[in-house]
């Protein structure tokens, strides 16, 4: 059995590598949105033209980054979506109900003090981890069958 599983959220650690190198040896195909976070939110403007109200700026960045993050989500069998300390990632928040309403596997990672706050967001998912090193072993049992060892 082969997996897709997309990376979604927070952009500021590198919780994806840790995860995409404890898989190595794995049949894991990993995509992730674009994790520049300049790109990610200059990219609209960069291509189809600046403008002056940030909202517009925003907004354009958003809907093209949607192509991305959509194409992904609906490809993938599996969803992680990470939420980081530094900052809130609303986007975060969308990526995990859109793919719970597409029926997709959800795991979610994050540290405790974030229980409370994402309580809706973990009870639709179907593990919650707090390190990335979690996630791996979740693919590898997935994948084999095999436990932590």
């Amino acid at each position: 059995m082969a997996l897709k599983v997309y990376l979604s959220g927070e952009i500021h650690t590198d919780w994806r590598e840790q995860i995409i190198a404890g898989a190595q040896g794995l049949d894991v195909a990993f995509s992730a949105p674009v994790t520049d976070h300049d790109a990610s939110d200059d990219c609209g403007v960069a291509i189809m033209g600046a403008e002056p109200n940030k909202f517009w700026h925003d907004h354009k960045g958003a809907k093209l980054n949607a192509i991305r993050t959509r194409k992904g989500i609906e490809d993938a069998d599996i969803v992680v979506v990470r939420f980081g300390e530094k900052y809130k990632q609303w986007n975060a928040a969308f990526d995990a109900g859109y793919a719970a309403a597409l029926g997709k596997s959800l795991i979610v990672l994050h540290g405790p003090d974030h229980q409370h706050a994402l309580k809706e967001v973990d009870a639709a998912a179907l593990a919650v981890a707090e390190e990335p090193r979690q996630v791996v072993e979740m693919l590898r049992y997935v994948l084999t069958g095999t436990l932590p060892g």
